[in-house]
């Protein structure tokens, strides 16, 4: 059992504290998202093992193609997980633009499709069709896409939403890159297990995490498929499990009954299953008081739901020391999540405790491949590319 680690660029900006918003709604770091913190945050990531980041995409933050593009000398064997939303382009320019980021990068390009799961976001976007039609148009485009990266023949296809017509690629890219996909809906599951090579989930307790991976997992044996796949969380590790708790304690404290109310709010809109089961961890919103202890909101064995209060999307934290978060991580893996996809407050810094303070532990037990711990001082780096805490402005 081998498993592949992933970090988190918050191209909306970064911070000390929980920020609130996303998916849909405005969302703003203290710590701002410029191009020379972005590339302190992807070195840190490829210093402490970390195979690729995933980069998010939607109005609340930059383009996840031009960011990482700018992004890509700046680091060595770094992938970049970048988001992309079909029907926002056409699949003919999506395909070529996979391909020459695959070439310009040396075979560093993965793609997260996100098909779109707030219709008023679309809707600024130009796009005005239903959730379950774009996820009908998000077969055909990933189809597409699929056949010009691997068809010599120029492809034709005539489909309910997409059309091309002789259409080919100067440049095919080498490797394909992998598609990472999600979603709780049918219609996300049928389009999943028909052209996803690993399907993610966010952050649940794993009894519920299995019973989505077994449902996939039939569906694309359906289809004659076998998928890997993955999950998102942030992390909260610590030396010991009572300084990790009290990071999440003092994260909560941090908020106010007001913040959360309006989050959960404009969450309650969206149209997303995900979405929704998220919310329903933490009770909707309704398992926050102020001044409430952190642990009420752990929802199985380091697993906490406060993120989720104020945060959409990926709304669940591993809390605990760093032989706990490696002891999840490890039960997570064993019910065949092959890839982790991490984050936390503030990127930079929580990447390198990450990468010193548990990825040796799971590099012990042989979840990493070789097996090989990275030759690291105890302590965090301070390279030229990480600022000592007096250099970042953060409340």
């Amino acid at each position: 059992m081998s498993i592949h680690l992933h970090w988190f660029l918050p191209t909306y900006g970064d911070s000390r504290n929980l920020i609130a918003g996303g998916h849909g709604s405005t969302m703003h770091g203290d710590r701002p998202a410029d191009l020379k913190y972005l590339i302190q945050l992807a070195q840190a990531a490829e210093v402490n093992g970390f195979e690729a980041v995933l980069t998010p995409t939607g109005q609340w933050c930059e383009d996840a193609w031009l960011t990482t593009a700018m992004l890509i000398s700046s680091t060595e064997s770094l992938k970049y997980l970048v988001a992309l939303r079909p029907g926002l382009i056409s699949p003919t320019l999506a395909a070529q633009m996979a391909a020459t980021f695959q070439w310009q990068s040396q075979g560093r390009l993965l793609l997260n499709v996100v098909t779109g799961g707030e219709s008023i976001e679309q809707r600024k976007f130009g796009d005005f069709l239903p959730k379950e039609a774009r996820y009908a148009r998000c077969g055909e485009f990933l189809d597409i896409v699929r056949r010009l990266w691997t068809s010599a023949e120029p492809v034709t296809v005539t489909a309910e939403h997409v059309r091309v017509e002789k259409a080919s690629l100067a440049r095919r890219p080498d490797p394909v890159p992998a598609i990472f996909f999600g979603g709780s809906s049918p219609e996300a599951g049928d389009v999943a297990a028909s052209f996803a090579d690993t399907y993610l989930t966010w952050g649940e307790p794993p009894d519920q995490v299995s019973e989505k991976l077994d449902w996939i997992r039939g569906l694309a044996k359906a289809r004659g498929r076998e998928l890997s796949y993955g999950i998102r969380l942030h992390v909260i590790s610590r030396d010991t499990s009572e300084q990790a708790w009290s990071e999440a304690h003092r994260l909560l404290s941090a908020l106010s009954p007001q913040t959360v109310a309006a989050a959960q709010q404009s969450l309650a809109r969206s149209e997303s299953e995900g979405q929704l089961r998220m919310r329903r961890l933490h009770g909707e919103g309704s398992a926050f008081d102020a001044g409430v202890d952190a642990r009420r909101l752990e929802i199985y064995p380091n697993l906490w739901s406060g993120v989720g209060l104020v945060r959409g999307g990926a709304g669940t934290a591993l809390v605990g020391s760093h032989q706990e978060v490696a002891e999840r991580i490890t039960e997570y893996a064993e019910l065949g999540l092959d890839h982790f996809i991490l984050s936390g407050y503030p990127h930079l810094e929580e990447a390198y405790t990450f990468g010193e303070g548990v990825r040796p532990i799971l590099a012990r037990r042989g979840l990493l491949g070789d097996g090989v711990e990275l030759d690291k001082p105890t302590e965090p780096a301070r390279s030229a590319f990480l600022p000592s805490v007096g250099d970042v402005s953060a409340s």
